[in-house]
C-alpha cells in the first residue's frame, strides 16, 4: 500500500520550472496559486526536494483560512505534513520549510541520518527518517502510508518528478503551462532524461483541461 501520488508543477511552454536568474520566475497567476492552495488543502502531505528548499525557500502552507478551518473540522491537522528527500545534502534548519507549519519529515540516505539529525536539531516538529542506502522511494511511500498519508502532493523539483515517473510511482500529473519560453537548456526542467514507462506505448489518460487566465491547466492520470 502507498499513498495516491499527485505531481504538481507550473512550467513554461518549453518545459522549464524556472530560469537561471536570481529572482524566482513567476509562471502562475493568482487564480492558479489558489488552485494549488486547494490541492494542498486536499492533501495529507506535501513533498519537495532538498534543492527546491535551498533554491526557492518555500513555506508549503495552506494559505486560505477557511481551508485550514475545514481541515480542522474534519479532524485533520491544520497543515499537511511537509516532506523532503535528500541524499547527503545539507539542509538549513532556518529555512521556511522548517520554521512554518506543523510536522515535517526528512527522508535521507541511511549514512546521513546522524548528521542530518544533528543539523536539524533546532527545527521544531521535525523527524529525520532513514530511507535506504541510496534513498528508496518505494520505502518512503510505504512509510508515509503507515503514518496515515493517503494523498501525497509532490511539488518538485525536476529530479523528484523524474524519480516518481521513471519508477512508476505517480498516479496523476497536474500541470499549469505558461504562455512563454525560457529558452535556456541549463534552466530547471519539469523532468530530466530517463526511461519513462509513460511512453508512446503506454499513454496517460487526459482527465481535465481548462484555461486559468492565460495559462492552460492539464491533468493526466497514469494508466494502471
Amino acid at each position: 500500500m502507498r499513498p495516491h501520488v499527485v505531481l504538481s508543477a507550473a512550467m513554461s511552454l518549453d518545459g522549464h520550472l524556472d530560469d537561471n536568474t536570481p529572482d524566482r520566475l513567476m509562471l502562475s497567476d493568482a487564480a492558479d496559486f489558489d488552485r494549488v492552495d486547494a490541492l494542498r488543502a486536499a492533501s495529507d502531505a506535501i513533498m519537495v526536494g532538498a534543492e527546491t528548499i535551498r533554491r526557492d525557500d518555500p513555506r508549503l502552507l495552506v494559505n486560505r483560512a477557511e481551508r485550514r478551518a475545514e481541515r480542522v473540522r474534519q479532524g485533520r491537522a491544520e497543515f499537511p505534513i511537509k516532506v523532503t528527500v535528500t541524499g547527503t545534502g545539507a539542509l538549513d534548519a532556518g529555512a521556511r520549510f522548517f520554521t512554518t507549519g506543523g510536522a515535517k519529515l526528512v527522508y535521507c540516505a541511511d549514512a546521513a541520518v546522524a548528521a542530518q539529525t544533528e543539523r536539524l536539531r533546532g527545527a521544531a516538529d521535525t523527524e529525520v527518517v532513514a530511507a535506504g542506502e541510496l534513498v528508496d522511494f518505494g520505502m518512503i511511500l510505504a512509510d508515509l502510508r503507515r503514518r496515515g498519508v493517503e494523498r501525497l502532493m509532490v511539488e518538485g523539483g525536476g529530479s523528484l518528478h523524474t524519480r516518481f515517473l521513471a519508477e512508476d510511482l505517480a498516479d496523476e500529473i497536474h500541470l499549469a503551462i505558461a504562455p512563454f519560453f525560457v529558452g535556456d537548456d541549463s534552466a530547471p526542467r519539469f523532468v530530466r532524461a530517463a526511461d519513462f514507462p509513460q511512453n508512446a506505448g503506454r499513454r496517460m489518460v487526459l482527465a481535465e483541461t481548462r484555461a486559468i487566465g492565460d495559462l492552460v491547466f492539464v491533468r493526466y492520470v497514469v494508466r494502471r
